[in-house]
């Protein structure tokens, strides 16, 4: 077994910031898109700060409008629905490990229309139809079934979905 320079070297140390250091990194970090509380947290204890000095200013950062916990939810709501097309379910599961209120969870899913939400889910199907290639159409459906739950929707709607497009193919 042989060694490297590299085995032996080290993670260089991370430099310890100031409180007023951290506060100006953390407002850029903040200012570049919506933040929850805890992944500010965690961005502040990487920079070596107390946790006093953390919730100083986690305190800080709110009140200057910087962080905003129902403006988080929301926006990642909407971004998860738009962009990765994840159902309500999903979105919900991913937002409690975020946020710590379900009032914020049911207004941030509030954000996403009902019709829209519709017509993605039947987008899904629709797309993800033409990419099975289970020639026995209950393994075909049992697998599309799978894959609709996984996106995160709900078991009424995706079996609503199923009986809608098998009444048109």
């Amino acid at each position: 077994m042989s060694f490297t320079r590299k085995d032996y070297q080290e993670e260089a140390p991370r430099k310890i910031l100031t409180p007023a250091e951290a506060k100006i990194k953390i407002a850029s970090y903040c200012a570049y898109q919506e933040r929850c509380q805890k992944e500010v947290r965690d961005k502040l204890y990487e920079y070596g700060l107390h946790s006093h000095e953390v919730e100083n200013l986690i305190t800080s950062m709110i009140l200057e409008g910087f962080l905003n916990e129902e403006r988080f939810a929301k926006a990642f709501a909407r971004g998860k629905f738009r962009i990765k097309k994840w159902g309500k379910l999903r979105i919900s599961r991913e937002l409690k490990f975020r946020v710590t209120s379900d009032t914020l969870v049911r207004i941030a899913l509030k954000e996403i229309d009902e019709q829209e939400y519709w017509e993605t889910l039947i987008y899904l199907a629709e797309k993800k139809l033409t990419e099975i290639k289970e020639k026995d159409k209950y393994k075909k459906r049992a697998k599309l079934y799978q894959f609709l739950t996984y996106k995160g929707y709900e078991t009424e709607l995706v079996q609503s979905a199923l009986e809608s497009l098998e009444q048109y193919h």
